[in-house]
């Protein structure tokens, strides 16, 4: 992805600098990764992902913290990893370590806990069969989606490249786009449940600070979406008269 907008004039791919709190993370993402694969095996995965019967039944109330640090394959640790990277170092540098980090665990533990409280809501309403209750969940999406909802919530006008496919869209967008791309590329073994976890808690958390940007809610979506309109008529309007001066043009020239 190009970043494009008045904090990055011009074109550049990835953050000008990574922080140390981000580098760090990255490391730790990385060393339990090895741990989780290489050392511990599986008995690491079920004792510290989340797994709603273990949390409220068994106990294990670990578990909304320490999902966040496992992950499930290379791809799966890699692309989380890059997310956090190309976002969370712009905001972890405008923010400062402590203040990062501390949203950066706010968003995934609180995921964690919604992952963990829904599938119950669920089975209460019978929506769901009680054997949701066992599916394990890990990953560090949640804490990720949360960075990127403040990242294009702090600079929501900055232009966003993504290299394949070759498209452009201003941050503000970010959050969507992600998770229709996870519900049309991926398989069923994501949990959508973490990544809008991460967002809401994200939102919740930015709503009561009150110090980033425009935030989502209804009267700010229909300001942006007037405004798209506006500029998609006025783009039409334009072309219209680029087409009317040439076919001017054509019958001058014949």
């Amino acid at each position: 992805m190009y970043g494009r907008g008045p904090q990055t004039p011009g074109f550049g791919f990835g953050p000008p600098v990574t922080p140390p709190v981000v580098k760090n993370l990255l490391i730790a993402i990385a060393v339990v990764f090895v741990a989780q694969h290489l050392l511990f095996g599986p008995a690491m995965t079920v004792g510290l992902s989340v797994q709603p019967v273990s949390v409220w039944q068994h106990g294990y109330f670990w578990q909304p913290f320490t999902y966040m640090w496992l992950h499930g394959s290379m791809g799966h640790v890699l692309l989380n990893c890059f997310v956090l990277w190309m976002f969370g170092s712009q905001v972890a540098l405008a923010w400062g370590a402590r203040r990062f980090l501390r949203f950066y665990l706010v968003c995934g533990v609180g995921a964690g806990l919604i992952i963990s409280l829904w599938p119950y809501v669920l089975v209460g309403f019978n929506a769901a069969s009680p054997l949701t209750l066992g599916v394990s969940t890990l990953g560090a999406s949640g804490a990720i989606y949360g960075v990127v909802l403040a990242y294009s919530l702090t600079w929501p006008d900055r232009t966003i490249m993504l290299i394949f496919p070759p498209v452009a869209f201003r941050a503000i967008w970010l959050i969507p786009i992600m998770f229709g791309m996870t519900l049309f590329m991926s398989g069923s073994n994501i949990s959508h449940v973490g990544h809008l976890g991460g967002v809401l808690v994200g939102w919740l958390y930015l709503r009561r600070s009150a110090d980033t940007g425009p935030l989502f809610s209804l009267k700010h979506l229909r300001y942006r979406w007037r405004r798209y309109r506006m500029r998609r008529n006025l783009r039409a309007v334009r072309d219209e008269d680029i087409e009317r001066r040439r076919r001017r043009n054509d019958r001058t020239i014949h």
